[in-house]
Parts: structure tokens; sequence; C-alpha cells
């Protein structure tokens, strides 16, 4: 008998997974506890077209991240910082700052996308990376000056 699992069954398969199994174990486990329905005509089209939505829903997200990614690149984050000796700042720019900063630029990004392995701490141009999808990484061009 095939049926269509609604939930992950160890030793069987994941969600969505069209599987055979013994009749009595569909009619008597799988199907009674929720954990599958049988592989009708129907609900076989169902499934399919249940897939073909989410596999457009990622398709359109990464189309978007790469769009955003594009727009990134082509820009550059200054941020001005109080100096002290040897161009070492007072505090560091966190990735809350950079986040506030593309704010501004019009650009809604959150601080957890940002990657900053560490917190800046002196002057100069930093490349941070951006992680937008699982697939693209943007690269953001930071320049730390002096605040007059």
């Amino acid at each position: 008998m095939n049926v269509i699992l609604k939930e992950n069954v160890d030793n069987l398969g994941k969600v969505g997974d069209l599987v055979k199994v013994k009749p009595g174990y569909a009619r008597n486990y799988l199907i009674p506890k929720n954990k599958a329905i049988e592989a009708t005509v129907r609900n076989v089209k169902q499934l399919e077209h249940q897939k073909k939505l989410v596999q457009d829903r990622i398709y359109k997200n990464l189309k978007d991240a790469e769009v955003l990614a594009k727009r990134i690149e082509a820009l550059s984050v200054t941020l001005s910082q109080r100096v002290g000796e040897n161009d070492r700042l007072f505090g560091s720019v966190t990735s809350m700052n950079i986040a506030a900063a593309l704010q501004e630029e019009g650009l809604e990004i959150d601080k957890k996308q940002i990657q900053l392995e560490e917190q800046i701490k002196q002057l100069g141009v930093y490349t941070v990376p951006i992680k937008l999808h699982s697939e693209v990484i943007a690269n953001l061009k930071v320049w730390v000056v002096e605040e007059k």
C-alpha cells in the first residue's frame, strides 16, 4: 500500500515522501496516528502541487536575495567615530551600527544577518559579509572615519 507521510517517521521517510508499506501497518498505525494519508490520485496531485508552490517560493526568495546583494555590493557605508591614540576608536563599530547605517540608506537588514567576526576597533576600510540567504552572501564596504 502506498502512503504519503505527513510527518517524519524513523526508518521510513520524511514529510511528503511517498512510501510503500504493508497494508496493516498503514491501516493500524500510520493513518490512525495521523502520520500518513493514503496515496490516492487526488492526494498525490495535491502533494505535487504543494511541492511546486514551495519550490516557487524558495526560487523567488533566492532571486530577491540576489537583487538585494547587488544593491548592497554597489553601496558603501561611512561611519564616523570618536578616535583616541593610534587611531583606536572609543568604543567599537558593531553589527547594530552597520544595520542602522544601512537603514538610513533605505535597506532593511537584520543585525543578525551581518557576519562581523569581531567588532571593528580601528579606523579603516572593512569588507563586511552579509548573509541574505543560505546561498547568497553580499559584501558591504564599510569606511570607519574620524568624527570631526
